[in-house]
């Protein structure tokens, strides 16, 4: 079979091929049968396994993520589904460089997986790494269709205007993933500034290579305010010992002070959330790569064919990037779970109250009310 099952870095060393194509994937998760028949045909166009491996031939593999931890945490795969494409070394060990990366909604259209693919087939072993193909696709040597783009910067408009200041960073402020974000959440906590926005941009690599265009920013991470672009780290600094920080991104009415400040901050902010979008989901991970069964369920609800919401548009929140948001909306709701689907900035309820909206036909309506 040219499609291979791949548990270790073992079965990638034992591989005399020069290339690679990986799909970490989960059992649970709806869109990796897709990609099993996509990768499963071009595999047996390009593919080549065992020892019968003709030259330019290329190794196709799927990976179950949660159990291969190893091959997940080496190649950092933080979402299902995620495609790798690897090349070898130049000594062919074993070790591959990632070339590209596809995962959330960027694998929503088949054809973007096949036109990767082909990349890699016309690609020179050592030729190109992940981030010399993001700067390709940046500077538009390999293309991206309009309509995706437009849509990923009306996306990109609405996230980095989604509180006063939003910073986009590796990780969490409670679990940075890099020395670099966590200097920034701590020059802000040393400023006071308490009530912020955050992003993880390894969450969403459609964020992550967007952004660094839309704001013509290339590293991260990145402090907005206002939906202005305010820099990185080094600026940050330089700012603060300036001492000019507050006044110059002029937020110094946002200092926590005392916990009642801090508090009704919170608020404040969790109302703007709740407020984004007409329709706004609160939910463990996103949509295109929830984290829990039950967000699982609730967007396939919003998104299903069956579903009477068929259609509508919505926004959504990952609770798991923002412990504040996670911790705080639970008693500005006095809803203790998620999700939390709101409707006008209402609060419609978590998934079973949704299923019995749907079951009895009503769900429609609820969700109408935005219009």
């Amino acid at each position: 079979m040219p499609f291979n099952t791949i548990v270790s870095e073992k079965d990638l060393k034992e591989s005399s091929s020069s290339k690679a194509v990986l799909l970490f994937g989960a059992d649970w998760h709806e869109a990796c049968p897709m990609l099993e028949m996509v990768l499963g045909a071009l595999a047996l166009q390009h593919a080549g396994s065992g020892e019968n491996v003709q030259d330019g031939a290329i190794l196709f593999g799927k990976v179950d993520a949660e159990s291969a931890t190893e091959l997940s945490d080496k190649y950092e795969v933080t979402m299902v589904p995620t495609i790798l494409l690897l090349l070898s070394n130049s000594s062919n060990n074993g070790d591959y460089t990632i070339s590209e990366r596809l995962e959330g909604e960027s694998l929503a259209d088949p054809s973007t997986l096949t036109l990767a693919v082909q990349r890699l087939v016309k690609t020179q072993v050592g030729a190109t790494t992940e981030e010399e193909t993001a700067a390709a696709i940046a500077s538009g040597t390999i293309n991206t269709t309009s309509n995706a783009k437009d849509a990923l910067n009306a996306r990109l408009s609405k996230l980095v205007r989604m509180d006063t200041v939003v910073l986009f960073m590796k990780g969490t402020p409670d679990k940075p993933r890099c020395g670099f974000s966590r200097q920034v959440v701590e020059l802000l906590e040393e400023q006071k500034v308490l009530t912020y926005a955050s992003f993880d941009i390894l969450e969403d690599q459609e964020v992550r290579q967007g952004l660094k265009e839309y704001s013509d920013w290339p590293t991260y991470p990145q402090i907005y305010v206002r939906g202005e672009l305010m820099g990185g780290l080094d600026i940050m600094k330089e700012t603060v010992a300036e001492g000019s920080l507050l006044e110059d991104w002029e937020i110094a009415d946002m200092v926590g002070e005392n916990s009642t400040t801090t508090k009704e901050s919170l608020n404040d902010r969790l109302d703007k959330l709740i407020r984004r979008h007409p329709i706004m989901l609160f939910m463990k991970g996103l949509p295109s790569n929830p984290k829990c069964g039950f967000s699982r369920q609730i967007v396939e609800i919003l998104d299903g064919d069956d579903s009477d919401s068929n259609g509508l548009s919505y926004d959504s929140f990952d609770i798991l990037s923002d412990d504040e948001v996670r911790q705080g909306l639970k008693e500005y709701s006095d809803w203790p779970t998620f999700p939390q689907l709101y409707v006008n900035g209402e609060l419609i309820g978590g998934l079973d109250i949704v299923k019995e909206l749907q079951e009895s036909g009503e769900l429609e309506a609820v969700l109408n009310e935005e219009q």
